[in-house]
C-alpha cells in the first residue's frame, strides 16, 4: 500500500434529509463510520476534500486513515452515493477496519505487457470482459489493485479467473462458491481485428458485374 488517504471529519449530530442538506449547502458531505464491534458514528468531511481523494484509484481500494475530532481510525470506503446528474458526493459509507479482518472489496484490475503481446503483433485486440474483482483477504494484505499479464498471449488466447496471479492470502470471491469451473469467469481474451470489406476485391466484382452487359450486346 502507498501513501495512507485521510480524512478530517467532524462529528454530526443531527440526522434526516433536512439536516443532510444543510450539510451539502455548507460544502460538507455527511457520511457514517459502523463496524468494528463499536457503534456507529454518524460525521460529516468537507466535499472539496473527499472529491480529491475520489480521483484517485487507490483511494477506493486502500485502508484509509479517517480523523473525527482528533481521534483516528482505520477504514475501507464501503459505499458511495452521487447526484445523478451533478458532480456531487451525498453520501459516503466507511467500515472500521482491524490489520487482521477479513474484508471484502473490489479491487482495479491493471493488464500488462499489451504492447509486447504476439496477438497484438498478429493484428489482434485484447477485448477486456472485467474491470475490476472482488476479493477476500485481511485488511493488512489489501492490494490497491491486481495485474493481468497478457504479454504472451496469442489471437485466441484467453485468461480466466483462475489463470490469474493473485497476490498471497489473497482469493476472488467468485471462486470461493461451490464449483469453482462454475464461476471461472472469462477476464480477457485476444481476438482478432474483425475483417473489413475487401477493399481490392470489391471494385474487381463491380468491374465484372459492368462488364456482363456489354458482352450480351455483343
Amino acid at each position: 500500500m502507498s501513501d495512507i488517504f485521510t480524512i478530517q471529519a467532524v462529528v454530526r449530530n443531527d440526522g434526516g434529509k433536512g439536516a443532510s442538506r444543510r450539510l451539502r449547502r455548507e460544502g460538507l458531505v455527511p457520511g457514517i463510520i459502523y463496524g468494528g464491534g463499536k457503534n456507529p458514528e454518524m460525521i460529516a468531511a468537507a466535499h472539496n476534500k473527499l472529491a480529491q481523494h475520489l480521483e484517485h484509484e487507490a483511494f477506493y481500494s486502500s485502508i484509509v486513515e479517517v480523523e473525527v475530532d482528533g481521534k483516528k481510525q482505520r477504514v475501507v470506503l464501503k459505499d458511495l452515493q452521487r447526484h445523478p446528474a451533478k458532480p456531487f458526493v451525498l453520501h459516503f459509507d466507511l467500515l472500521r477496519v482491524a490489520a487482521t479482518d477479513r474484508i471484502k472489496m473490489n479491487v482495479p484490475l491493471h493488464f500488462i505487457g499489451e504492447e509486447s503481446a504476439p496477438g497484438i503483433k498478429a493484428g489482434g485486440t485484447v477485448s477486456r470482459t472485467l474491470v475490476d474483482l472482488e476479493i477476500i483477504c485481511e485488511a493488512q494484505d489489501l492490494p490497491e489493485y491486481i495485474e493481468v499479464d497478457v504479454s504472451a498471449m496469442e489471437v485466441g488466447d484467453m485468461l480466466h479467473l483462475s489463470d490469474i496471479k493473485l497476490p498471497e492470502d489473497v482469493e476472488i470471491v467468485a471462486m470461493t462458491h461451490g464449483d469453482e469451473h462454475e464461476h471461472d469467469e472469462l477476464v480477457v481474451a485476444m481476438q482478432a481485428k474483425a475483417k473489413a470489406v475487401d477493399e481490392e476485391e470489391a471494385p474487381e466484382a463491380e468491374a465484372e458485374t459492368e462488364e456482363e452487359p456489354s458482352s450480351e450486346e455483343e
